[in-house]
């Protein structure tokens, strides 16, 4: 039997300033060097349909970041859209962590097994209070809140409707808009 090495995110830093991994799309997850999945075109427009539609409705009062790093314990994925403390300038030299995310988005089409596995459950030890996953096959939106240790004790999909994040109680999120039938 044998262990596989853990990266740290100092090491994974490292790497980075290195130019070790400038030719590869990875990202950090639980201690490993994952290969990211290539982005549709489908995927790319809903990426920014949602992300100009929530910097629309929630203004200067948060930071949308899309797939750029954000810094857990053992961890630095690059979740598709983050929405995070603002203002902008509290990452000239750092990547979000934790305690500055309101919530995630992972937009899924050929990632959903990794969206709803290992990302939920990294998401879920991180303790981010809320993770939502757009199935683009699907046309439904996964809401999961309420992190205990490595997973969530809320999971909820909607189809149709609106949708309040935890963290903006009196914003309404259209489900037409976040499932691609309206732009």
């Amino acid at each position: 039997m044998y262990t596989i090495a853990k990266w740290t995110v100092e090491d994974y830093h490292k790497m980075i300033e290195a130019d070790i991994l400038s030719d590869r799309k990875v990202e950090l997850i639980l201690g490993e060097i994952l290969e990211m999945s290539p982005e549709s075109p489908w995927h790319h427009f809903i990426n920014l349909t949602v992300a100009d539609y929530l910097r629309s409705l929630l203004g200067q009062q948060i930071v949308v970041s899309e797939a750029h790093p954000i810094t857990l314990s053992d961890s630095e994925p690059e979740p598709d859209i983050a929405i995070v403390r603002s203002p902008n300038t509290l990452y000239i030299n750092r990547h979000p962590y934790p305690e500055d995310i309101y919530w995630l988005i992972e937009i899924s089409d050929s990632t959903l097994t990794k969206d709803l596995g290992i990302k939920k459950q990294t998401y879920a030890l991180a303790k981010i209070p809320e993770y939502w996953v757009i199935n683009l096959q699907q046309k439904v939106l996964k809401v999961f809140q309420n992190p205990q240790e490595d997973y969530y004790q809320i999971e909820t999909e909607y189809t149709e409707g609106f949708i309040c994040p935890l963290a903006f109680p009196s914003i309404k999120i259209s489900l037409k808009k976040l499932l691609g039938y309206e732009s």
